[in-house]
């Protein structure tokens, strides 16, 4: 489910949401990412919709505020990971 190009952008990214580095490897990373349930959103809307339905409280928060909230990580091809740690 999660291709190379989202696996590598969650290690290079991941002290955003862990806080250091510790995943460095790609099997590793992938097993993180299913156990957390990861997931993938199209746009800005999908990512609102996915948190307010996971009971983020996002009231007054612009789209840039949430998209630079710890668990969202925009992908090189412009969709968004959204990782729950």
């Amino acid at each position: 489910m999660y291709d190379k190009m989202v696996v590598d952008c969650f290690i290079e990214n991941q002290e955003k949401l862990i806080g250091k580095k510790i995943f460095l490897e790609e099997d590793e990373a992938r097993e993180f990412l299913e156990d957390c349930m990861a997931s993938i959103c199209d746009n800005v809307n999908e990512v609102r919709e996915y948190l307010d339905d996971i009971g983020m409280d996002m009231e007054g928060m612009s789209d840039k505020e949430i998209l630079e909230s710890e668990e969202v990580f925009l992908l090189p091809n412009g969709k968004f990971l959204i990782v729950e740690g």
